[in-house]
């Protein structure tokens, strides 16, 4: 896939999956409308806010990554024709997936919203079905260097050093 190819591709799969569930979803949930603090905390409040930014660098960097350096797109249906190690994924084979977590468990967080914590949660698990049941297997059978990142790259949480192939 080309580089335009592969950007342009990349950019519709942001806006239409991480978009929707990380965006639209919580939106319709809580009308992103402020309750009060979790625990009745306010520094649960900071937290969320300060999670965003990182999560929002991390799953855009992610996306970038699988049109360059991987020539395609995270869409199943263009998927990159190199496996992607670089960037975050040297720390945890799931940036994407764990940025969109991140991304409503931090408005959960911000807003005040247990549901948006439930919502995460819920997500997170229909991720990990994913990951596990199509997605390993899948890359297994398409990339020989896989097996070896797998045994030195965690699924979920980051490594503290990032990883050198």
């Amino acid at each position: 896939m080309g580089r335009v190819a592969s950007l342009l591709g990349s950019a519709v799969f942001l806006v239409v999956a991480p978009g929707v569930v990380a965006g639209l979803v919580p939106w319709w949930l809580t009308r992103w409308t402020f309750a009060p603090p979790l625990l009745d905390l306010a520094a649960s409040r900071w937290l969320g806010a300060a999670l965003m930014a990182p999560a929002l660098l991390v799953l855009l960097d992610s996306f970038a990554r699988f049109a360059l350096e991987g020539r395609g797109t995270p869409a199943p249906v263009a998927p990159p024709e190199t496996l992607v190690v670089g960037g975050a994924y040297r720390f945890v084979r799931n940036p994407m997936y764990v940025a969109v977590v991140t991304l409503i468990l931090s408005q959960g967080l911000l807003l005040g919203q247990p549901a948006l914590l439930a919502y995460g949660a819920a997500v997170w698990l229909a991720m990990h079905l994913f990951v596990v049941s199509y997605e390993e297997p899948r890359l297994r059978a398409d990339h020989p260097g896989y097996e070896a990142y797998v045994r030195h790259v965690p699924r979920w949480l980051p490594r503290l050093r990032p990883w050198r192939p």
